[in-house]
């Protein structure tokens, strides 16, 4: 599994660069907000360092857009130990939609946060055994087999003595406020 290429990283961190000022926040400030330090973002938007995916997810969460979003503009797959992700595509309707292609080493068990809240995700397996879902809600895939689940909430990816390779679907349902 490798890490993200040099450009890959350069782009990734000028685009969330550009992403937290027009939103407003601070280098601090969104750091904290994401709970990592303040040292990992400012590496990270100097095009420096390697992201976990979940650090990625934690900012995209803080700034309130889809992961999909915040790597559209990395055109290489991304990944870290045991676990390879690739954006699809990205629907541009209500809701949004963004499709995932990803790939999990064998014995890997990765835990996922909440994404943002009304968030469901779908996945289908490609190939190999994946037990996948929310603690109180697991369900154990095999090739061919879905399963939706409610993804607002922390949820989890694991695989035994084989693999897995699958799609994701995220459909980001935005919550309705009455005033």
């Amino acid at each position: 599994m490798q890490s993200m290429d040099k450009a890959s990283l350069i782009t990734l961190g000028q685009h969330l660069q550009q992403l937290r000022l027009k939103q407003g926040l601070s280098l601090s400030q969104l750091a904290a907000d994401a709970g990592i330090a303040k040292s990992n973002l400012s590496r990270l938007e100097q095009g420096n360092g390697n992201p976990t995916v979940d650090t990625i997810w934690r900012l995209a969460v803080q700034l309130n857009m889809p992961f999909g979003a915040l790597v559209a503009p990395v055109n290489s797959s991304f990944g870290e130990t045991g676990m390879e992700v690739r954006l699809i595509d990205q629907g541009q309707d209500t809701p949004k939609v963004d499709a995932y292609w990803m790939s999990v080493a064998p014995y890997t068990r990765r835990h996922a946060e909440p994404h943002t809240a009304g968030t469901t995700e779908s996945v289908t397996l490609i190939s190999g055994k994946l037990e996948v879902g929310t603690t109180d809600n697991l369900k154990q895939l095999s090739a061919g087999e879905s399963f939706t689940f409610v993804a607002d909430q922390a949820h989890l990816y694991a695989t035994g003595e084989h693999g897995a390779t699958f799609l994701i679907t995220i459909i980001y349902h935005q919550a309705t406020h009455h005033e």
